[in-house]
């Protein structure tokens, strides 16, 4: 498995990206964008919260413990890495990302009240 030496881009979820919108949640709001950020390879708790904007460190530490209270994430000499439960993750998670990219007009008219239920 490939390590991340690199840091992880600060820019690496769009303010724009549609995650937010997407129905399929595992765990919390930032749950699936933490395993999406370690879909890579490992990664440290502060490599984690650059591209976590808006995350707390409280908050971040609460998902890290559930997502590895679940088998989905291992810690190991401080590094967070995805187990093969948490990797098995991936596919569903490109595939309800392709699903808010093709109905992203629908979903923000409706959060708007613009949309008939």
């Amino acid at each position: 498995m490939a390590v991340v030496t690199a840091p992880l881009a600060k820019d690496m979820f769009d303010p724009l990206c549609p995650s937010d919108l997407n129905p399929i949640r595992v765990g919390d709001k930032w749950a699936g964008m933490i395993v999406r950020c370690l879909e890579l390879g490992p990664a440290r708790f502060s490599q984690l919260r650059v591209p976590l904007t808006g995350i707390t460190a409280k908050v971040l530490t609460k998902s890290l413990r559930a997502l590895e209270r679940d088998g989905l994430i291992r810690r190991a000499a401080g590094e967070y890495s995805l187990t093969p439960l948490g990797r098995s993750l991936l596919g569903p998670l490109d595939a309800a990302c392709a699903w808010t990219r093709e109905h992203w007009d629908e979903l923000l008219d409706a959060r708007e009240g613009l949309y008939p239920h």
